[in-house]
């Protein structure tokens, strides 16, 4: 997500919004990783409500975040945009909830386990 969100930045100065927009609203399935690093700016929360709006019901949403959901209205900081926006994501959502170490740890410790020839 910070990525999209500093691509949106700068597609908004460059002219590129509306080919941006438009690519990313017509995707069959858009993934925003990272959901809540940050707190969400207001041109953020802007862009991402126009997005969700666009696709909704139109498009499949994956999103990945280590934070719990009920955590998501701090991360969009501003009541009425964080209820708009997670109403169109959260209540059609399929919830899957990971439990466990991160693969990265557990590759991490299979690449250490490994003899070295």
């Amino acid at each position: 997500m910070p990525r999209l969100f500093e691509d949106l930045e700068l597609a908004h100065g460059d002219g590129r919004f509306p080919r941006l927009f438009r690519s990313i609203t017509k995707a069959q399935l858009l993934i925003l990783d990272d959901w809540g690093p940050d707190r969400l700016t207001a041109p953020q929360r802007r862009d991402l409500m126009e997005i969700v709006e666009e696709r909704y019901g139109r498009g499949a949403t994956m999103i990945t975040s280590q934070l719990p959901i009920k955590a998501w209205h701090d991360v969009i900081s501003e009541p009425t945009f964080a209820d708009a926006i997670l109403d169109r994501i959260v209540h059609n959502a399929y919830r899957l909830e990971l439990e466990g170490q991160s693969m990265r740890k557990t590759v991490a410790k299979m690449d250490d386990e490994t003899p070295q020839t």
